[in-house]
């Protein structure tokens, strides 16, 4: 994995951890001699980390730029995480770009125990807004998404497009690709659509999914809610993250 910024490679490592936290994004550690000797400058500025003790912050520079607290190492770690010992995290937006060889990695380091499945169903979902039904199937399909709830969605011929209007909002999943989202009426980001997903997610590109807790789901008759915990905290793209790049490689210009 290597990190990019101020047009210079900062860090180039055959050697990188991948840290794991409940409710986190994976956030990839680097060891020190991985590391441009000129890229970190030590900060005043430390934090306390709840399991991984004092956390020691650097500005990051490369090039002509610097980033302020772009980079931080816990310094007084417990027993069971010595691991991360000599070892730097750098903070993922305030980056120009991460790889892995040559290709880059979008979003956040990749989490290899995320797993998304989709099945096919032959039951009723209705999505309505007040009286207005705005998507009436028999052939959705449901996602299953690690730690998230099911999410359903819906071919675009079984929806009432007209009721869609297109926001300027676009969030990024590693592994979905760009998502665009809808308002219905007054209702604000009431849908959303992976226009050009992934080659492994495929099956959902162009399909609308509803969100439950704002317009009205109902499979076979009853109401869905999401429950806490299980929804997603959506992020923009990385900086300078052009929509060309998010796009799957077979549509990229």
């Amino acid at each position: 994995m290597r990190v990019r910024f101020g047009g210079a490679w900062i860090a180039d490592s055959e050697d990188v951890l991948v840290l794991f936290e409940p409710g986190r994004y994976p956030v990839a550690y680097f060891r020190d001699a991985d590391i441009s000797p000129d890229a970190l400058e030590r900060t005043e500025h430390t934090t306390q980390h709840r399991d991984l003790g004092s956390t020691a912050w650097y500005t990051v520079k490369g090039g002509e730029q610097s980033a302020h607290r772009g980079a931080w190492q816990h310094i007084d770690l417990p027993d069971h995480a010595k691991e991360l010992n000599g070892r730097v995290a750098f903070a993922w937006r305030a980056m120009d770009a991460f790889y892995e060889e040559d290709e880059r990695v979008l979003g956040h380091a990749a989490d290899s125990y995320h797993r998304i499945d989709i099945r096919h169903t032959s039951r009723r979902l209705v999505v309505r807004r007040g009286d207005r039904v705005i998507a009436d199937t028999t052939r959705p399909l449901v996602l299953f998404e690690s730690g998230f709830a099911p999410r359903w969605y819906v071919d675009r011929a079984d929806v009432d497009e007209s009721a869609l209007i297109a926001v300027e909002l676009q969030t990024f999943c590693p592994y979905k690709a760009l998502c665009n989202y809808y308002d219905i009426g007054d209702t604000k980001k009431a849908a959303w659509s992976y226009r050009e997903a992934y080659t492994e997610v495929s099956r959902i590109s162009g399909f609308v999914s509803f969100e439950p807790d704002i317009v009205s789901v109902q499979l076979d008759g009853t109401e869905l809610h999401i429950e806490p915990g299980q929804s997603v905290i959506p992020h923009g793209p990385d900086r300078d993250l052009t929509v060309d790049e998010a796009l799957p490689p077979r549509i990229r210009p």
